[in-house]
């Protein structure tokens, strides 16, 4: 598997227990799909396969097969885990995009010039906003929604916004 074929589904957090179980931070629509894909990578090629989950607050907990300590838990904090994208169903709907998809797409203003390009996807509670670093070297968050970003290229890389005005401004930070 390459980077560019593998998705990130989730980030494994702190052991939880004793019995080397993990809180891991899912990135899928239901925390508790993560469980659904078969075996998940991380980016040196280890696989990790889940045993059992089940939900915790803002996290799921899963116990992993093979790690049965808290020691080994432990070890595991900040792992990536990610599926191979032939893994993952087709889109619902043409507005549906995955994450790694949008990232380092070219954001274009309505008279076509380069606004920037996305660097993440972040989501504060309010809904989806696209991190985008502008080419004088700033960051600025544009909310991803329609009315904001009406076409979207993946193929091309391409988002043409639509942004709220004043939001690519240079302010006066005086």
């Amino acid at each position: 598997m390459t980077a560019d074929n593998l998705v990130l589904l989730g980030v494994i957090g702190a052991a939880h227990g004793i019995k080397g179980e993990v809180r891991i931070k899912a990135f899928t629509g239901d925390p508790l799909a993560i469980a659904g894909y078969g075996p998940l990578s991380d980016e040196a090629g280890r696989r990790f396969e889940i045993a059992d989950i089940r939900p915790a607050k803002e996290v799921v907990v899963a116990r992993l097969k093979g790690v049965t300590s808290r020691e080994a838990a432990e070890s595991l904090a900040g792992v990536k885990l990610f599926v191979s994208r032939d893994k993952l169903p087709p889109a619902e709907d043409e507005d549906e995009f995955l994450q790694a998809d949008l990232i380092g797409c070219a954001v274009v203003g309505p008279d076509g010039a380069v606004l920037g390009s996305v660097t993440a996807v972040a989501n504060y509670g309010a809904g989806d906003l696209l991190d985008i670093a502008t080419p004088d070297g700033r960051s600025v968050l544009m909310p991803f929604t329609k009315a904001f970003a009406p076409r979207i290229d993946v193929t091309a890389r391409r988002i043409e916004a639509e942004p709220p005005e004043g939001l690519f401004e240079v302010g006066d930070d005086k």
